[in-house]
């Protein structure tokens, strides 16, 4: 008789084994599942009981102890139903080939009728399991797909439980699910929302606003945050869904990556079972800090992960509670939000690339050339309190986009003349090449991840950019955030012109995009 079965957990991006062991004894009939089992799992007995029953054999009339060790990890969710019914299963059996068992890993949720439903966070369980070198993974069909991403471990492909009971009678051969072709990545992104993106929102279509569609450019080339103020009509929304358009692709490992935390946030499906565009998440300013940060019942990821490697976009900063904005601080500096619980401390990837528009005023025709602003300077300031100088200290770009005069539109115009996004998208990703082989042996990937040893590294200046930097560093009233961001944004712009050195243009555009410390 085997002495466990093989199942795992997840503790956000971090998989644990789980050894099922389980105790059957002849006195009275009790079910009992120990050690740090949550609802979700006592509620297995249940599932249990009528699925075997559905699959023509029953629970042993005994008292049946599940343990799931180790002790100390809670347990939580419904996909150890299937390890646990193969134990008591093979309680029953003479096994003769057991490493075949101790090889293996065994996830699913039953229902009542015996078939294996689809679980969540299969993709990192997979991940792991193929870094600890076991052979097999048994998953419910619907997981399957997802799963067959990763090479060098097979995927075997459960649709009921008496198929797997079969094949642990040597009745039927494994159904080996055929690994992922990633060929057809572009079928996935054609049927992705982000592919209506690419054909409604390019930037040849977003006239006038040359100065904002060349921050944009930069800030996608050099990974930067940026922030642009403008009176209502002046195109914000269009710019932020057009920058979508100019991203550069995903690598293979930064897509599986996303997909990990798509994946235990129950984001990937059999039509979907890979991110295969950068995500684009916009956040309404009625959310919580709660709502951004974290799920707070079990620590799942949200909005700040789920944007992780690239677009976070907060539009109408201003209408956002102030401590709202403050708890994006900490992960603007680190790429990372950690989240401490009582029993648990979580660390989350939130790599992205900020984008917030403001208007300027509560009545939003401050800088409006056609209408007169009914504020008072009191309501102004008040308003704009509620975006701290060390948040704005953390953001590379702060640009003002004027409105556009409905006169200088004309309907019969002719766009084909017009910078595609297409275009802006080959410069976008030369300049990544440019910064993927400077930094390969660094293990960073763009510009704005520099550290300071980076910086001094990369970003040499010559005298007259260092006179001009200085200068600005003083007259402006900046801090040293300020002044190492500003070099990190001028190598993106050199990267963009493919110029190895730092000059004083880049340094002067770079400047252009600076706010000024007036506290």
């Amino acid at each position: 008789m085997i002495s466990f079965v093989n199942s795992m957990t997840i503790n956000w991006l971090e998989s644990t084994v789980i050894e099922i062991e389980v105790d059957i004894n002849a006195w009275l009939p009790v079910f009992t599942i120990v050690w740090l089992p949550d609802q979700w799992v006592q509620e297995s007995k249940e599932r249990l009981r009528s699925a075997l029953k559905s699959s023509s054999t029953k629970l042993p009339t005994s008292r049946i102890t599940v343990n799931l060790a180790p002790a100390n990890i809670k347990k939580s969710g419904p996909s150890f139903d299937l390890a646990i019914a193969i134990w008591i299963l093979l309680n029953e059996w003479w096994i003769t080939n057991e490493s075949f068992i101790k090889d293996s890993i065994f996830i699913g949720e039953l229902s009542l009728d015996g078939k294996l439903r689809q679980v969540t966070g299969v993709l990192p369980i997979v991940i792991w399991a193929k870094e600890k070198w076991f052979k097999r993974i048994f998953l419910p069909e619907g997981n399957c797909l997802e799963a067959s991403i990763i090479p060098w471990i097979e995927i075997i492909k459960i649709k009921i439980l008496k198929d797997l009971i079969n094949i642990l009678n040597l009745e039927k051969e494994l159904d080996i699910q055929e690994k992922f072709d990633f060929k057809k990545l572009n079928d996935f992104w054609k049927k992705d929302n982000l592919w209506e993106l690419e054909n409604k929102y390019d930037f040849k279509y977003v006239l006038w606003q040359e100065h904002a569609k060349r921050a944009l450019e930069i800030a996608a080339a050099g990974w930067h945050n940026i922030i642009m103020e403008w009176p209502p009509g002046s195109w914000k929304t269009m710019l932020a869904k057009a920058f979508s358009t100019i991203l550069p692709d995903l690598s293979l490992d930064e897509a599986i990556e996303i997909s990990k935390i798509y994946s235990i946030s129950w984001l990937l499906s059999q039509k979907k079972p890979i991110i295969t565009k950068r995500p684009f998440r916009t956040i309404h300013h009625t959310a919580s800090s709660v709502s951004i940060i974290w799920w707070w019942r079990n620590a799942k990821p949200w909005e700040i992960s789920l944007a992780h490697k690239w677009i976070l976009f907060l539009d109408e900063i201003l209408e956002f509670q102030k401590n709202v904005l403050e708890v994006l601080r900490q992960p603007l500096e680190d790429w990372y939000i950690n989240v401490t619980r009582v029993n648990a401390n979580y660390n989350y990837p939130a790599q992205f690339s900020l984008i917030w528009s403001m208007n300027p005023c509560p009545c939003w025709y401050l800088t409006d050339i056609d209408k007169d602003c009914k504020c008072t300077f009191n309501q102004v300031k008040n308003y704009r309190s509620r975006l701290s100088w060390p948040l704005v200290d953390r953001i590379d770009m702060f640009i003002e986009v004027p409105k556009v005069k409905t006169e200088k539109f004309k309907v019969s115009e002719d766009y084909s003349w017009r910078e595609t996004s297409k275009n802006i998208k080959t410069k976008v990703e030369k300049a990544k090449s440019i910064q993927l082989k400077r930094f390969k042996e660094d293990k960073i990937t763009s510009n704005s991840e520099m550290q300071t040893k980076d910086i001094n590294k990369y970003c040499l200046l010559d005298k007259e950019s260092n006179d001009i930097l200085k200068q600005a560093v003083v007259s402006m009233n900046l801090s040293a955030r300020s002044y190492y961001r500003i070099l990190k944004l001028s190598r993106t712009i050199a990267d963009l012109e493919w110029n190895k050195d730092i000059s004083s243009k880049h340094i002067l555009e770079s400047l252009s995009f600076r706010k000024k410390n007036d506290d």
